[in-house]
């Protein structure tokens, strides 16, 4: 996996809390990525293997909004993704973990 700013971004705030499914609109908010970015990004995680989609099941006429595509990283990508963003820390040490948004997303 190349890791890119974006790839970057995506993969902190999943890590944030790995049990915790995230869907689009909530990691464009987390992330401050754009759909034509983000998107892109999370088709690539999941050609990799480090992250699964499911789509939620509801009505949406009953819920009144479409249903939600929920994105979380696998076992194997959160085995992956933690060192590489280390790494990517590593080299950047002035973007690391206390260098957040007031989101929690990183800053980078």
């Amino acid at each position: 996996m190349r890791m890119t700013i974006p790839v970057a971004k995506v993969l902190a705030a999943l890590l944030a809390d790995p049990e915790d499914p995230r869907y689009g609109l909530d990691l464009m908010k987390l992330t401050g990525l754009p759909s034509g970015t983000l998107y892109p990004v999370l088709h690539r995680l999941r050609a990799a293997g480090w992250l699964t989609a499911d789509w939620e099941e509801i009505d949406p006429v009953a819920a009144g909004r479409p249903a939600r595509r929920y994105y979380r990283l696998t076992a194997e990508g959160v085995r992956a993704a933690r060192p590489a963003l280390a790494e990517l820390r590593a080299l950047a040490p002035d973007r690391g973990p206390s260098n957040v948004t007031p989101t929690g997303a990183p800053a980078w």
